[in-house]
């Protein structure tokens, strides 16, 4: 069984659900809980307990807040090869829920922007393994060099490479023609179609998506309620899949983290992208239908370690 390493961000979210407008200046009741996050972990977390072999590689600090965050992902069964930041704290993200549902994330980094090529295990690359990097070590300045460095190691050493978009703002900032440069040689590209917008300047989904192609053999778009789509130069059509109909759980957040998980593992079988989407809305739906941005293992669910007997992921 073939190993899939992710390379990102391990943060701390704090989720803040306002029950009433916004008092500007004043008090808003709310609700605010705390939850393991970060895209790459998120990503790492689903793909572990769904069955893929996985190992997580990232930056933490040595504050209490980091050995929690560490000692949950150990528990979701993945291969965890964190390094301790002696100086910066664990990240932290705040993410603000609104009366009406609308977010806005709030971000520090923390140790996952110090990131160095130095941390990346080297007995993790190799021609049988898939590499993905959360797009959001790549935007960032300081750990973008180990993020490309890493990028470069699995184009050395053979393996199937995906990367995805991260988040549309800082995306805008970074710059489309440099993300796209920095990404050379992956097979698969995940964006939702807010940065989607942003690489290629195209509204239209399937028109962004096609335009894509031209960097990345594959594409893959959350396109939310409305489903996704996968593209390929190969092909003239995108492929695509509804979302499953779902009420989310008010404090849900990572529904695209676990899309992210969903699809990889079929994708990499080989199986038929109509079924590898189906797959990623099945997980999204499950991400949505819980708090927090991790799997909800719940008392007495095991995690499932491995892929199925007979089944090797390419």
């Amino acid at each position: 069984m073939t190993r899939v390493v992710v390379i990102g961000d391990l943060m701390t979210d704090a989720v803040a659900r306002a029950f009433h407008p916004l008092a500007r200046g004043s008090d808003t009741p709310a609700s605010v809980i705390m939850y393991g996050g970060g895209s790459g972990a998120n990503i790492a977390s689903w793909l572990a307990v769904e069955g893929t072999d996985t190992t997580f590689v990232g930056r933490r600090g040595s504050d209490i807040t980091g050995r929690t965050r560490e000692m949950e992902l150990m528990g979701y069964g993945l291969d965890s090869r964190m390094v301790m930041d002696p100086e910066r704290p664990t990240g932290t993200c705040v993410v603000m829920i609104t009366h009406r549902g609308d977010r806005t994330m709030l971000s520090d980094p923390g140790a996952n922007a110090r990131l160095q090529p130095e941390d990346l295990p080297r007995d993790v690359f190799g021609p049988d393994g898939h590499l993905h990097v959360s797009g959001y070590t790549l935007i960032n300045d300081d750990s973008r060099r180990a993020a490309r460095v890493a990028l470069r190691m699995a184009r050395d050493s053979g393996m199937s490479i995906s990367v995805d978009g991260g988040s549309h703002a800082p995306l805008e900032r970074a710059g489309a023609e440099n993300f796209l440069d920095w990404t050379q040689g992956a097979r698969l590209l995940f964006a939702n179609v807010d940065q989607a917008r942003v690489l290629t300047g195209r509204d239209e989904p399937e028109a962004a998506a096609k335009v894509l192609t031209a960097w990345y053999p594959n594409v893959v778009l959350k396109l939310g309620e409305q489903g996704g789509l996968w593209a390929s130069k190969t092909r003239d059509d995108c492929v695509t899949a509804p979302a499953e109909p779902v009420d989310p759980s008010p404090g849900s957040v990572g529904a695209g983290d676990a899309f992210i998980a969903g699809f990889l593992p079929a994708w990499l079988l080989g199986r038929h992208p109509k079924e590898a989407l189906g797959r990623a809305h099945r997980l999204a739906a499950r991400a949505l239908h819980q708090p927090g941005a991790r799997p909800d293992l719940g008392e007495g669910q095991p995690v499932r370690r491995g892929a199925p007997r007979g089944q090797r992921i390419r």
